[in-house]
């Protein structure tokens, strides 16, 4: 049975190291416990430095003034691990921090790992979605199957307006 988040509901609990951004090289643990009282927003992506991926990490590298508000954080999140993140993050300059879930137990319950389809073949892998999550721990918007070049536009307009 697959998970299926709607605003309105819970964030689930989750905890992964984070990299980059604020926590450097050394990466710290972060939870939904540690990240509540602020919004944040966590977007998951299939895999560091592929092409669909390095275009949405770059858009929001390069729209990140727009994006960044004193009281808002932003999570990359993948199965990939840390030593990935690092260079995906040194590579293309990324200001954000990427949560690693090696051992996939964030995208599961947020729903996002899905059978996916590529020339013919399925597999399961991460479904690109983005939460934007409120500071009482619960799902203010949810965008599935976002483009990786909208998706700073569509982030820049939801929390234009947005008082938590």
């Amino acid at each position: 049975m697959s998970i299926f988040l709607i605003p309105g509901d819970p964030a689930p609990d989750f905890e992964a190291t984070a990299v980059g951004g604020k926590y450097g090289v050394e990466g710290a643990t972060v939870s939904l416990d540690s990240l509540r009282g602020s919004t944040f927003v966590l977007y998951f992506y299939p895999k560091d430095d592929t092409p669909g991926c390095t275009t949405q990490a770059c858009d929001m590298r390069d729209r990140w003034s727009r994006l960044l508000r004193p009281d808002t954080e932003f999570f990359g999140v993948s199965v990939d691990p840390v030593a990935s993140h690092l260079e995906f993050i040194e590579k293309y300059s990324l200001p954000f921090p990427l949560l690693s879930d090696p051992d996939k137990k964030i995208v599961e319950a947020y729903g996002v790992w899905v059978e996916k389809s590529m020339y013919g073949k399925k597999f399961m892998g991460t479904e690109r979605t983005t939460f934007v999550i409120r500071p009482d721990g619960r799902i203010k918007s949810v965008y599935r199957k976002v483009k990786p070049d909208e998706h700073s536009k569509i982030l820049i307009d939801d929390l234009a307006n947005f008082e938590p």
